[in-house]
């Protein structure tokens, strides 16, 4: 009798993980507030409802084996301007006005906003302490961005008969196009404080809000916290 071997067969599954996509560069979510300088009495904007959120995609170059940084970028601003005295944008004729809610004949307004989103290009010079290891390195930024206005309207809250109504009225309201303006960022690791200035006006010149007869051309700023991922 010829002895019969069985011979037992071993599969092997391989399983190749994948992990999140190495991408290039850093998302970057900035908070902010915003404050308008120089603007109308009748222009009154609260703090916390007035605010910004920035959300940036930046790709940072180093400088040689130096420690500064060009960091060139590219993103949306979205902005808005809460009125305290619940005022908002309207036109008399060609005449831009800030308008009380009894001369909207809305005396039941419990809300008024502006709303201002942009598309922007941000560029900065960036140094840190520590290039080798960004997390935990001080890092201090100075840089430029040019904006572009691509969507702008009021957003109104008011009760009538008992009802709460809203209002939305999507127009450009004189608003300047393009914005450029200069800002600084301090901090550690992927937290800092910036500041932001726009040195373009709000409104285009000469036909920003009128009040007394007489049109105030006037700039905003913004200050926040700004968030970066590696």
């Amino acid at each position: 009798m010829i002895p019969a071997f069985g011979q037992e067969a071993t599969t092997t599954t391989t399983t190749k993980r994948t992990g999140r996509p190495d991408i290039p560069g850093t998302f970057v979510l900035e908070l902010g507030v915003n404050r308008a300088s120089g603007a109308p009495s009748n222009f009154k904007t609260g703090f916390w409802g007035s605010r910004t959120l920035n959300v940036y995609y930046q790709y940072e170059m180093r400088i040689l084996k130096s420690n500064f940084s060009f960091v060139p970028g590219v993103g949306f601003s979205l902005e808005r301007y809460k009125f305290t005295n619940k005022y908002t944008l309207d036109y008399n004729g060609s005449t831009l006005l800030m308008v009380s809610p009894a001369q909207a004949g809305r005396d039941g307004t419990k809300k008024s906003q502006l709303i201002t989103n942009y598309f922007e290009v941000p560029v900065e010079i960036c140094f840190r302490s520590n290039p080798e290891d960004p997390a935990r390195s001080f890092k201090a930024s100075v840089g430029g961005r040019v904006g572009y206005l691509f969507d702008s309207f009021t957003k109104i809250k008011y009760s009538e008969n008992g009802e709460v109504k809203k209002l939305k009225d999507k127009q450009d309201f004189n608003l300047t196009k393009f914005r450029y303006g200069a800002y600084v960022k301090v901090g550690v690791g992927n937290f800092s404080v910036f500041g932001y200035y726009n040195m373009t006006n709000l409104f285009k010149t000469g036909k920003g809000p009128t009040q007394d007869s007489k049109v105030t051309d006037f700039n905003t700023m913004t200050i926040g916290i700004s968030l970066a991922s590696f």
